[in-house]
């Protein structure tokens, strides 16, 4: 399946700097973080959150880099597997056909996944759908909710998204601390 997915030409017309599906997943994965697509760096790198904002989220679920890029242990799959392209503040949404297409054959093989986390507004919509509330910010807030369904909603770990953390206090006072505990509980080895 992630030959296909990496071999992915759905899309390509309308991609600036052409189709490059970046995604980690593995049959064992206990972890599954479901993001919104690669950035321009990591575009280039061919390496799910290698940037700024990867080491974010890895501070955010309290584990180390040879964790995080362990796909035995850990899925990394966008909405969308391509660099969209650059917008006037920022990257473009992920292309609309990515998710639709892979996902329902993708996710099925995940079966180990303990814990799945939705980062940022297009995998909420994604992942949520009308269980998400108006806003990200809403939707965050009721994490407890969507937690009891095995998904936790966080905002993209973006330093664009410093200001949001900084106004919700809750967030680093609450969410983050049940987060790592989460992943930590989900990333032990079953006997």
């Amino acid at each position: 399946m992630l030959k296909q997915i990496q071999a992915c030409r759905i899309c390509e017309a309308h991609l600036a700097l052409g189709p490059r599906p970046v995604l980690q997943a593995s049959a064992t994965s206990r972890l599954l973080i479901v993001s919104q697509a690669p950035g321009r760096k990591v575009h280039e790198s061919g390496i799910p959150f290698n940037d700024v904002s990867g080491e974010r989220l890895r501070d955010w679920l309290g584990i180390d880099k040879a964790t995080f890029y362990d796909a035995s242990r850990v899925a990394i799959v966008p909405m969308g597997f391509c660099f969209p392209g650059s917008g006037k503040s920022g990257d473009l949404p992920p292309r609309p056909e990515c998710a639709p297409t892979w996902h329902p054959l993708l996710f099925p093989l995940l079966g180990r996944v303990q814990l799945t986390l939705a980062i940022g507004q297009y995998a909420q919509v994604g992942l949520l759908g009308t269980t998400r509330s108006a806003s990200l910010t809403d939707t965050v807030r009721d994490w407890r909710s969507h937690l009891a369904r095995g998904v936790l909603p966080l905002p993209h770990p973006s330093p664009r998204n410093r200001p949001w953390v900084m106004h919700n206090q809750w967030f680093e006072d609450e969410l983050l601390p049940v987060l790592r505990e989460r992943v930590a509980m989900a990333l032990q080895e079953q006997p």
